[in-house]
C-alpha cells in the first residue's frame, strides 16, 4: 500500500477493535480476479535509438528543477505549482476522495453510542388498577451497537477497497495534473521565448529597412534611384513592420496564457536573463527506456489501474448482495426507578438482537446492479488499455519529433548561412550595377523568413524534449504528496487570476 493510503488510513481511523470483532468482520471477498490487459505494447518505441533503450527509472526520478536548466523557467514553474487553480482543485479532489474513503471505511466497525434516558409520569386514579394516582420514575444508561452488518461475504470490505482505489486514483490524477502543468508552463515559456527572438529579428529587419528607405529617399531626390526602387524599399519596410505588429500581438496573447497557468502576477522583465533557444543548456538529455516502464511511471496509467481495481471491488460488493445480510443490534447498561439505583448491580439490563435478511424478490435490482458493475469493469479495462496506448503514442511522437527536428535545425542552419551570403552578394551585385534592386529585396525577404523558421524549429525541438519528459512520467517519483485532511490545509484561494505584467 502506498504512503498516501497509509496516511489516509491514519487520518480516518483512530479507534482500536477487539479480536472478536475483527474475526467476525474479516471474511473473503467475492470480487473477481483482476482481468488481463491486452494493450499490445511493442518491445520498443518507434524511432528509438540504442541509447534511448536504457532504463527510464532515471527519468521518473529526475526532478523538474534538474531537467530545466533555465533559472527563469524554474522560477515560473515554482510559481505555477503554488498558485495554479486547476492544480489546487486537483488537490482538493484528493481530500474529497480521502473523506469519502473514511466514511465508507467506518462501516467496517460497529458504531458504539452511549445513551441516557430519564422519564417521570403520573397515572390518574381513574386509570390506575389500584384506584389511586401513581407517580413513577425510570432511569436508564448504557452503551449500544445499532444495526452493525457482520461482513461474512465481504460486501463492506469490497466497498472499502473500491473507495480506497478511488482515492489512490484521484491522487495519481493529481500527480498527472502536476506533471501536465509543468509541461504546459514550459511549453508556454518556450513559445514566449520564440516570439521574443522572432520579434528581435523582425525589429532588426525593420530598422535596417528604415535605414535603406532613408538612403533611397535621398537617392531618389537627387535622381540616383528610380521611383520603382523607392517603392520596393517601402514595400519591404511595410512587410517588416507588419510582421513586428503581428508578433507583438502574439506575444501579448502568449503572456496571457502563461499568466493563467501561473495564477499570479509575475513581471517577466524582472526574472533572470534567459538563454537563446540555440543554447544547449536548456534541458538535460533524456533516455526513453522501454514501453513496459510506462506502466509504473506514468501517473495517468497508474490512475487508470486504480480505477480498474475499484471497478473489480464493486463487482464483489454487487455479488455479496445476493447473500444473506446479518446485522447486530445490542445494548448493555443499567435501569432503575431511582437515580441511585443505576449504580447497583441489580439494575443491570441488556438486549441482544441479531437479524438476518435474505433477498427473495427484488424485481431484478441486484442482478441489474451486478450487470452494471461488470460493464463498468469492462469500461475500466478499455480505459486502462487506451491510457497505455496513448502514452506509447506520446513517447513515440516525442522521439520522432526530436529526431527529425534535430535534422531540420541542422539543415536550416546551413540554409541561413547560405542565405546571408546571398544577401551579401546581391548587394554587391546591385552596387556594381550587375543586377536590379529587386534581387536584393527578394534576398533580404528570404533571409528574414529563414531566420524566423529557424527560431520556430529550435523552439519545436525544445518543445519535443519537454513533451518526452512529460510523456515518460518524468519526475513522477518526485511529485510532492497531496495535503491530506489531517495535515495543514491548502493556502487561501485568491478570488481572481491576473495576467503577467509585460
Amino acid at each position: 500500500m502506498s504512503r498516501y493510503a497509509q496516511q489516509c488510513i491514519r487520518a480516518t481511523t483512530g479507534m482500536g477493535v477487539g479480536s472478536l470483532l475483527v474475526l467476525l468482520a474479516g471474511c473473503a471477498s467475492l470480487a473477481p480476479a483482476t482481468p488481463d490487459s491486452n494493450a499490445g505494447l511493442p518491445a520498443q518505441y518507434l524511432n528509438q535509438t540504442a541509447d534511448d533503450a536504457a532504463d527510464a527509472q532515471a527519468v521518473a526520478g529526475l526532478h523538474w528543477q534538474q531537467f530545466f536548466a533555465d533559472a527563469r523557467l524554474r522560477q515560473l514553474i515554482g510559481v505555477a505549482l503554488e498558485n495554479n487553480r486547476d492544480l489546487r482543485l486537483a488537490a482538493l479532489r484528493v481530500q474529497e476522495a480521502q473523506a469519502a474513503y473514511g466514511i465508507q471505511r467506518s462501516q467496517s466497525l460497529p458504531t458504539l453510542a452511549a445513551s441516557a434516558q430519564a422519564s417521570r409520569s403520573r397515572t390518574p386514579a381513574d386509570l390506575s388498577l389500584t384506584g389511586q394516582a401513581i407517580t413513577s420514575s425510570q432511569w436508564q444508561a448504557g452503551l449500544g451497537i445499532s444495526s452493525w452488518e457482520i461482513d461474512f461475504w465481504g460486501r463492506v470490505a469490497s466497498l472499502n477497497e473500491a473507495a480506497l482505489q478511488t482515492f489512490l486514483a484521484t491522487d495519481a490524477a493529481r500527480q498527472a495534473a502536476t506533471l501536465g502543468l509543468i509541461g504546459q508552463v514550459a511549453q508556454a515559456y518556450l513559445g514566449l521565448r520564440e516570439l521574443d527572438e522572432r520579434l528581435q529579428l523582425a525589429q532588426a529587419s525593420e530598422a535596417s529597412q528604415r535605414e535603406s528607405l532613408r538612403i533611397f529617399t535621398r537617392r531618389f531626390e537627387v535622381g540616383a534611384a528610380s521611383r520603382l526602387e523607392l517603392t520596393q524599399v517601402q514595400t519591404l519596410l511595410a512587410q517588416a513592420q507588419s510582421l513586428v505588429v503581428q508578433l507583438q500581438q502574439q506575444r501579448a496573447a502568449q503572456l496571457h496564457t502563461l499568466g493563467i497557468l501561473l495564477g499570479s502576477v509575475v513581471d517577466v522583465a524582472a526574472l533572470p536573463p534567459a538563454p537563446l533557444l540555440a543554447d544547449e543548456a536548456w534541458l538535460v538529455p533524456l533516455q526513453a527506456g522501454l514501453p513496459a516502464a510506462l506502466l509504473q511511471h506514468r501517473p495517468d496509467i497508474v490512475a487508470a489501474e486504480h480505477r480498474l481495481q475499484a471497478a473489480r471491488a464493486n463487482i464483489g460488493a454487487a455479488r455479496a448482495a445476493f447473500y444473506p445480510s446479518i446485522r447486530l443490534t445490542a445494548t448493555g447498561g443499567t435501569a432503575s426507578q431511582e437515580l441511585e439505583g443505576l449504580f447497583k448491580g441489580a439494575g443491570r439490563a441488556w438486549s441482544f438482537a441479531p437479524s438476518l435478511s435474505l433477498p427473495i424478490f427484488d424485481a431484478g435490482r441486484n442482478r441489474a446492479n451486478l450487470n452494471l458493475t461488470q460493464v463498468r469493469q469492462h469500461m475500466a479495462v478499455a480505459e486502462y488499455e487506451n491510457a497505455i496506448q496513448n502514452a506509447f503514442r506520446d513517447v513515440s511522437d516525442a522521439l520522432a519529433a526530436r529526431q527529425w527536428l534535430t535534422q531540420q535545425v541542422a539543415v536550416q542552419q546551413q540554409a541561413l548561412t547560405v542565405q546571408r551570403e546571398r544577401v551579401r552578394l546581391s548587394r554587391l551585385s546591385y552596387e556594381h550595377g550587375a543586377s536590379t534592386f529587386l534581387e536584393v529585396l527578394d534576398a533580404e525577404r528570404s533571409l528574414l523568413n529563414v531566420e524566423q523558421q529557424l527560431v520556430q524549429t529550435r523552439r519545436a525541438l525544445l518543445a519535443s524534449q519537454v513533451s518526452l519528459y512529460t510523456a515518460l512520467g518524468g519526475g513522477s517519483q518526485q511529485v510532492a504528496p497531496a495535503p491530506l485532511l489531517n495535515e495543514p490545509a491548502l493556502p487561501d484561494t485568491a478570488t481572481q487570476a491576473f495576467p503577467l505584467a509585460n
